[in-house]
């Protein structure tokens, strides 16, 4: 109980930490360019005819348009709470892979060692995935959702197992294994458009990928920094 809770505490600490640094950046660096992109979506398309209503309901159905926008948080205020509180949630969840992942190995000793934790977190998470699939702007071209989402999984997954076989693995073919399931999942190559003409400008998507990846890669080297120096201030007095 006591290990639960010292994964639990430091997992709390170092995900809102990272998590309210990390929606900061995204407020001042990725959200501006989302909004940039939003202007692009609809470009080119038709609007609306008036004939969307002209049609029958069935007899008991209430009156209603098909034109309406789905919900969506309004911009300044409830968006940018929205962003705060999914980021600092995320930054939790991720924090709580972290350290227990970590205990499994015996635990964070000081914040170097949660340093490199957090940069093995950003390869998994972020550069490994983002090298077949760079962050998206709304109005962009993707391949079929289910299909990007179940090879970024594989991705993560096998670029977190290569990553332990190198590190922890100690024989040179454990560490060949490791690379070769980091390699793997871009030889299988990543789900593609059929199309990748898009109306929004080259050099925007191109700032929104550079802003989302340091974003991320400050998220996760704090977060790995804040649970290497919180564990062992949490688990001394129970030793």
């Amino acid at each position: 109980m006591s290990l639960f809770r010292t994964i639990l505490f430091v997992a709390a600490l170092a995900g809102i930490g990272a998590g309210l640094v990390g929606s900061a950046i995204h407020l001042f660096t990725t959200v501006p360019l989302i909004l940039a992109a939003e202007t692009f979506e609809g470009a080119g398309e038709a609007p609306a005819l008036a004939t969307t209503d002209a049609h029958e309901h069935a007899p008991g159905t209430a009156a209603h348009s098909h034109d309406e926008e789905e919900w969506g948080p309004a911009d300044g205020l409830e968006r940018n709470g929205l962003t705060i509180v999914f980021t600092v949630l995320t930054g939790f969840g991720f924090a709580l892979l972290l350290v227990a992942a970590s205990e499994v190995m015996g635990g964070l000793k000081g914040w170097h060692q949660g340093l490199l934790w957090g940069l093995a977190g950003f390869a998994a998470f972020t550069l490994a995935p983002g090298l077949g699939l760079p962050p998206e702007l709304p109005a962009m071209p993707a391949a079929d959702l289910a299909a990007r989402q179940a090879w970024w999984i594989a991705t993560v997954a096998a670029t977190a197992g290569g990553l332990a076989l190198i590190a922890f693995g100690r024989s040179p073919l454990l560490a060949a294994l490791g690379v070769a399931l980091i390699v793997a999942p871009h030889v299988i190559g990543a789900p593609q458009p059929e199309s990748h003409e898009s109306p929004i400008p080259e050099a925007l998507h191109h700032s929104f990928v550079v802003a989302s990846v340091g974003a991320s890669f400050v998220f996760w080297v704090l977060l790995g920094g804040l649970a290497g120096w919180l564990r062992p201030r949490f688990a001394a007095p129970s030793a």
